[in-house]
């Protein structure tokens, strides 16, 4: 039993300081968007065919949105431009500035509605 107090204080402790986390003002809305891009990307990809398998791919490293897009061309660097923007709208949103991550949410939408 004496050993089971000092651990429970322990316990205690450690939950007493860890931090609250705090979603952003705009946090509903970047997952929205982030959620239609990631879409947007999986359609492509699934409609361009077979390439050639790049040296990533052998090397069994997981694809990202971004190195999906990168891979798509024309159509690949506007849907970057779309995950920029969700970038600089995640970078607002954890400032607190509501007005800046609304603005790149919606440089973001454009960017996605151009893509398609």
């Amino acid at each position: 039993m004496e050993k089971v107090a000092p651990f429970g204080a322990a316990i205690l402790i450690l939950l007493l300081t860890i931090p609250p986390s705090h979603a952003g003002p705009c946090e509903d809305s970047i997952a929205r968007v982030q959620a239609q891009a990631d879409a947007a990307i999986e359609k492509r990809a699934g409609a361009g065919g077979w390439q050639k398998e790049s040296l990533d791919a052998t090397r069994n490293y997981q694809p990202t949105p971004r190195s999906i897009a990168a891979t798509e061309g024309k159509y690949g660097r506007r849907l970057q431009r779309v995950l920029n923007a969700l970038n600089l709208a995640r970078a607002a949103d954890r400032a607190g500035d509501a007005a800046q991550c609304n603005a790149q949410l919606d440089k973001a939408t454009r960017a996605l509605a151009a893509a398609r």
